[in-house]
């Protein structure tokens, strides 16, 4: 499995990009959709529907193992921690041009302030 994932090179995108649009959606779609069950409104253009392994998606979770369901919550949890993470870190990074943005409207208010 870790034999068919791309790693694309430098110059495999264009102006500039590590990856071309079509690269990214191909691992959107790897990323979301494992299994290759087919999404509504999230086929590849161009590319023809797999075919649905089972009716229902959800259905695909009845006969796995425990302990696979075990792993799969550990990743989960996994993911949904780094997810976090990366939630706290924007907002502190808003927070942080926000208080810079008051910073300096504040010196150039005192600067306009001192020259009248």
């Amino acid at each position: 499995m870790s034999s068919d994932i791309k790693h694309p090179g430098p110059a495999s995108g264009a102006s500039g990009f590590p990856f071309s649009p079509q690269e990214a959606m191909e691992f959107m779609q790897r990323m979301w959709n494992p299994l290759g069950v087919t999404m509504p409104g999230f086929a590849m253009p161009g590319a023809p529907a797999p075919a649905t392994p089972f009716p229902n998606p959800a259905a695909m979770f009845a006969a796995l193992d425990p302990v696979e369901i075990e792993r799969k919550i550990a990743e989960l949890k996994i993911i949904e921690n780094w997810l976090t993470m990366s939630v706290s870190m924007m907002q502190m990074s808003i927070k942080t041009m926000e208080l810079q943005k008051a910073s300096l409207e504040a010196m150039r208010g005192s600067a306009a302030g001192a020259k009248k």
